[in-house]
């Protein structure tokens, strides 16, 4: 492409998903950012859950009216096309198409208790149910607060656990007292395996009660914990898993929860989490990133279909609190969450007004999101006016000087992680 950087960089057209978990009309930051970005009417009962820019067909987007490219032209067929704005060393790993999934998320109420394949699993649940797997890659991801973000995620450690099966009478119903006794009777000196052997046998049986059993155990739950509630304060899990079942009255996701780490993000936290590892995104909003995938396997809080077998045969069952980043400087104005991922990474920049930043030339692709307020962006010779709601692709090698010279600017970038690029070097 004979074009200088100010033309090759592409505003976008992002795609809303609208599923049922997400918040309402202009609460939700998806739907302030998709007016902005499309001029799209946003309805005030309809829920606008997600936000994605990037290339998968589940919701592509496109090049925006006046790029010079025509009419409705997606941004994955653009850069098969001209595949060199991926830079060499992303196309050769990955080929011509971009490796991550740039999303906002705004959330009311519970997502499902889920977990994404690692690649070898995904490769053969595509080929198996290709209706229900729309893909054959693995799902690493990364949530990064905007507000506070609240979320389940991963195992609770064995010494909770053993608390749990004590304090919870409806889970012993439902998984037996022989799967409670495995738990309770590990020791110290026994091992990790026989520990993961245990978790693995009552979770699975947890999730496996029919749906008589979930829905006897989560009403005698909820009787149980309102008569304790005028004895004595209710702890903050008892209290999540009576606003959970509020939610999805009568689902055994509801019980699980009492397995799962119960994480609060701060504005500014970020949480990450590898393939096989449950979670579920209970409410808040924030800027997620991903691999390429939208492969997802459920098995609670969800009217969607349930895979249980699969789910709880694929799970890592790691066992402790999960790691939050809180970035680290890249410079004054500009923050890096660095997950252990290949394909991604995310930058987040807050210029006070009359500020600049500057963004290197890499050599891999970035996404650029303008999150609030309005500034100026310039690469090569050329300077744009930018506003919240713009979404702009940035090929590989191109600087990027960002200002805000009237109000603050706040945005999100998302690139190929600096540590393969700089392995790749």
């Amino acid at each position: 492409m004979a074009k200088d950087n100010l033309d090759r960089l592409k505003r976008l057209r992002a795609w809303v998903q609208n599923y049922d978990w997400g918040r309402c009309g202009t609460e939700a930051q998806v739907a302030r950012l998709l007016a902005l970005n499309s001029g799209a009417e946003i309805k005030p009962d309809r829920p606008y859950a997600e936000f994605w820019m990037g290339t998968h067909d589940s919701g592509p987007s496109f090049l925006a009216d006046g790029n010079g490219e025509g009419v409705n032209v997606g941004l994955k067929d653009w850069i098969w096309k001209n595949p060199n704005v991926l830079g060499n060393k992303v196309l050769e790993k990955w080929g011509p198409d971009l490796p991550f999934l740039f999303k906002v998320l705004s959330v009311a109420k519970a997502l499902s208790i889920q977990a994404h394949p690692d690649k070898e699993l995904a490769k053969e649940l595509h080929k198996l149910k290709p209706n229900l797997y729309k893909d054959a890659n693995h799902k690493p991801e990364m949530a990064l607060a905007i507000t506070e973000f609240r979320a389940l995620c991963g195992f609770i450690t064995l010494e909770e656990l053993k608390g749990v099966l004590v304090d919870v009478p409806e889970i012993v119903e439902l998984v037996g007292t022989a799967s409670a006794k495995q738990v309770l009777d590990i020791g110290k000196q026994d091992g990790a395996e026989k520990v993961k052997y245990a978790l693995r046998s009552v979770f699975t049986q947890l999730m496996s009660a029919s749906k008589d059993m979930a829905m006897k155990a989560t009403s005698n739950l909820k009787s149980r914990l309102h008569v304790e509630s005028q004895l004595r304060c209710l702890t903050e899990k008892e209290r999540l898993v009576l606003h959970l079942e509020k939610q999805y009255p009568g689902d055994i996701g509801v019980i699980s929860a009492f397995f799962f780490n119960y994480v609060k993000l701060n504005p500014g936290e970020a949480l990450y989490l590898g393939a096989n590892e449950p979670h579920a995104y209970l409410s808040g909003e924030c800027i997620e990133c991903m691999a390429t995938s939208d492969n997802v396997v459920r098995a609670g809080l969800t009217p969607k279909h349930r895979d249980i077998q699969t789910l709880c045969s694929m799970l890592t069952y790691k066992q402790g609190y999960p790691d939050i980043l809180k970035g680290f400087p890249l410079s004054q104005y500009i923050t890096r969450y660095l997950p252990p991922f290949e394909e991604f990474e995310v930058d987040r920049c807050i210029l006070p007004k009359g500020a600049s930043a500057v963004f290197p030339a890499i050599p891999g692709p970035s996404i650029f999101l303008v999150f609030l307020g309005k500034g100026t962006l310039r690469s090569g010779p050329r300077e744009d006016v930018v506003k919240e709601g713009d979404v702009l692709f940035a090929p590989s090698n191109t600087e990027i000087i960002i200002a805000s010279p009237t109000s603050e600017l706040q945005l999100y970038r998302a690139g190929v992680n600096s540590g393969f690029i700089h392995a790749a070097l």
